[in-house]
């Protein structure tokens, strides 16, 4: 895989844990409690994350969401935050 279909296919991944985590991070950007900057470092996080190929099967068997991300996600504390400041608490 190229790298450019890489990027994309982890920030697909990433957007789609997020929905799962019911932490948006659309919303995050444009409220501004997720910057550019840290996007992208989450995304690029993600590439190298070694349980990568696992995670749409993770996603997959979680169709309804998730309490928390798989142990392997290097954006667990980032989507964690992002859910409980969406959640006002």
């Amino acid at each position: 895989m190229g790298f450019l279909k890489k990027l994309d296919h982890h920030a697909d991944l990433m957007n789609r844990m997020g929905e799962t985590l019911h932490a948006n991070l659309d919303a995050a950007l444009s409220h501004e409690t997720l910057s550019a900057q840290e996007l992208r470092n989450a995304i690029l996080a993600c590439v190298g994350c070694e349980g990568g190929d696992d995670c749409p099967d993770w996603l997959a068997t979680h169709p309804n969401g998730a309490e928390d991300t798989p142990g392997y996600c290097r954006n667990r504390e980032m989507l964690l935050r992002l859910r409980s400041q969406s959640d006002g608490a």
